[in-house]
């Protein structure tokens, strides 16, 4: 499936299934909940990063900074978040600026490292039809093991932003490997198609690097068509609050997001879904199955209720609101 437009059921795709873990508790507790249940993939001879999109100052709909400093206090003591400056001007296109930006976002409570505010590196991109490689912050390479912390959202371009655009384009040098993904050599605007592409093989490049040693984990809270790299300029909210995600199969969980929105009555999805159809955002997917990196079909585990198997209607039966 090429067209990246077209939502694709369940009962259309084939393969194996991942596990994917789900949680209504959209809080601290919730999120360690989560991270739980993945965090075998972090092993401890390493360093650890945590990719996080740390946003715009004052970004309304990041995840809360306090949040994630109780995962790392209880779970991640020594673990160090990591960004990468953006290629767009504004309030992290350098270091300096990037620095006053985390401080006023309240990521000021563990190391931060601006992962190519001391260069680059290549890393290489295996099967790519696009890229044989990428171009990523040199301080990414300091560490062993990758936790990947997204706050699933829609994105002016993208369609949606998960797993797969946290890392495809934050963790690709804001200078050149940005510039790759966002440009070709007759335009700078890519189309649709090949920009869910290349997004996905630079995520690629990343998680080749780290192996089997990262974890996924996905708030769906306050979900604006918008990215956070829009800050307060960001369209508002009209998406219902769903809960948290957690796997080691970033296809599967980008995935789940995905259903668990096509899912909801259309009052509530009509928004998300147009931004995710119009931008091609599906092609994110498909094409991340065709690269070998996950599984699009998946079991879905309710944390709340025993861990029974559920579906992503059984979702979306009492959607929280907004939270300001």
């Amino acid at each position: 499936m090429k067209d990246g437009s077209r939502y694709v059921p369940y009962n259309e795709r084939t393969g194996n299934e991942s596990i994917v873990y789900f949680t209504r508790d959209l809080s601290p507790e919730g999120l360690k909940k989560a991270y739980e249940k993945v965090e075998g993939a972090i092993c401890d001879c390493g360093k650890v990063a945590i990719k996080l999109h740390t946003g715009e100052k004052n970004g309304p709909n990041i995840i809360p900074s306090a949040w994630v400093k109780e995962l790392v206090d209880e779970y991640l003591p020594d673990a160090t978040i990591i960004e990468t400056n953006t290629y767009y001007a504004g309030d992290r296109d350098t270091t300096s600026k990037h620095r006053a930006t985390l401080k006023v976002n309240g990521w000021d409570f563990c190391p931060v490292d601006i992962t190519d505010a001391d260069g680059t590196a290549l890393l290489p991109v295996e099967d790519g039809k696009w890229f044989k490689e990428m171009s990523v912050g040199k301080n990414m390479l300091r560490y062993e093991n990758l936790v990947v912390l997204t706050h699933f959202k829609g994105h002016v371009m993208g369609g949606f932003g998960g797993s797969n655009k946290n890392i495809g384009i934050g963790c690709a040098d804001g200078k050149i490997g940005k510039k790759w993904i966002h440009s070709n050599s007759s335009q700078w605007d890519v189309a649709e198609e090949e920009l869910m592409e290349k997004i996905s093989e630079s995520t690629k490049a990343t998680i080749d690097y780290f192996g089997k040693h990262v974890c996924y984990v996905n708030v769906m809270r306050n979900m604006s068509v918008s990215c956070d790299c829009e800050g307060l300029a960001a369209a508002p909210v009209v998406t219902p609050n769903v809960g948290i995600l957690a796997s080691t199969d970033i296809l599967a969980i980008d995935q789940a997001c995905v259903d668990i929105i096509y899912a909801m009555k259309p009052e509530e999805n009509r928004a998300l879904k147009e931004r995710i159809e119009t931008r091609h955002g599906h092609r994110q997917l498909s094409y991340m199955k065709e690269l070998g990196m996950g599984n699009d079909r998946y079991i879905l585990i309710d944390l709340d209720n025993d861990e029974v198997r559920i579906y992503p209607k059984d979702c979306v039966k009492d959607l929280k609101p907004f939270e300001k």
